[in-house]
């Protein structure tokens, strides 16, 4: 692997022969819930309490919880929209069909493997497995972390601009027409000066961009917003008066359909063309999105981790789903109840 930058920690050098990962960005404060098992709900920052084993397992089901029973079961809450819908999703279920107390954890990416693998942690809904490194990696190896299987999403990276942009400088359906100084200057601000901004986002985020310009050779420079919202407030304020703007940005996401959002095309990813970092001279994988669990979780409630396996969503469910948030500024927990009651069709086939 190349560059990753872990959330909450100082930047440090990846070595996994798997590329870059995601996403990233900001996850909404989602509102505290109610469920309809009745209990309060109790979002945890860090790693949680380590949980131990129920002597039976899992827990009942049915859906008609008196009280909820056994072990709190901790999901991770990773920084970004997606991961704070999910989270809800299956916090609501867990209480509500298998009548299990549940809590949120905000932890970032990287740190959230050693959780994984104590049981401190127990699942993660969605994993981009080309940010996996090899550190990470050696927690699934070792067996304490296992993937439960595929989401049903496909996760993509890249660098993306408004359509407009694209149709004042048609050479920007490539990152060659980054090279022409004219068109990257195009992108400058009073802080690159001669050269062009590119805006990334959060630098804990996995991403590849820094060595990406410097090894293409382009005239830009990489400057954060620090977090998926203050990106979506300067693409916003861009879109509004018209003018260019380059970002490290992904799918699925609202804001790529609300922005009109296209992708300029980097040099195709190929296995192993992102291990070297000093070499690096390629765009991201396409990413299909796994679930991840702390190999506890199934002594722990096997119920929980019965339901985790047949887990899906889809492309086109997130993007039901993530607008309103993103765009509506909606609480992530109400858009999880909203949706939990309108799609019981699909969810009920997790329990089945």
């Amino acid at each position: 692997m190349t560059v990753i930058f872990s959330r909450g920690e100082p930047m440090r050098t990846r070595t996994s022969a798997s590329i870059v990962r995601r996403i990233a960005a900001v996850a909404t404060a989602a509102a505290v819930l109610v469920t309809a098992c009745g209990s309060d709900d109790e979002t945890t920052e860090g790693a949680g309490t380590e949980a131990t084993s129920d002597a039976g397992g899992g827990a009942a089901t049915g859906g008609d919880c008196a009280e909820l029973s056994g072990d709190t079961i901790n999901i991770v809450r990773n920084a970004w929209t997606a991961s704070a819908i999910q989270s809800e999703i299956m916090k609501q279920l867990i209480e509500s069909e298998l009548c299990a107390p549940a809590t949120i954890v905000d932890i970032d990416e990287n740190s959230m493997f050693t959780g994984l693998s104590d049981g401190s942690l127990d699942f993660v809904v969605e994993l981009w497995p080309s940010g996996v490194v090899e550190d990470e990696q050696a927690f699934i190896d070792d067996g304490s972390v296992v993937e439960v299987g595929p989401l049903g999403t496909t996760g993509q990276i890249g660098w993306f601009v408004p359509s407009y942009v694209v149709e004042q400088y048609p050479s920007l359906a490539t990152w060659e027409g980054l090279a022409d100084p004219e068109v990257a200057q195009a992108f400058a601000t009073a802080e690159t000066g001669d050269k062009g901004r590119f805006l990334g986002t959060d630098p804990s985020y996995s991403q590849l961009d820094e060595p990406l310009v410097a090894n293409l050779g382009l005239p830009l420079q990489v400057v954060f917003s620090g977090s998926e919202a203050a990106t979506v407030a300067e693409l916003d304020s861009a879109v509004a008066a018209q003018k260019p703007i380059i970002m490290y940005w992904w799918t699925p996401t609202a804001a790529a359909g609300k922005y009109d959002l296209v992708e300029v095309k980097l040099p195709e990813y190929t296995e192993g063309c992102a291990d070297d970092l000093a070499a690096v001279a390629c765009g991201y994988p396409a990413d299909p999105l796994v679930k991840l669990a702390s190999a506890k979780l199934q002594e722990k409630n096997a119920a929980v981790w019965s339901m985790l396996e047949k887990v899906q969503i889809t492309n086109d469910q997130q993007l039901e789903l993530l607008p309103q948030v993103e765009i509506d500024q909606r609480p992530a927990a109400e858009v999880a109840a909203e949706w939990i009651a309108a799609n019981e069709s699909v969810w009920s086939a997790w329990f089945a």
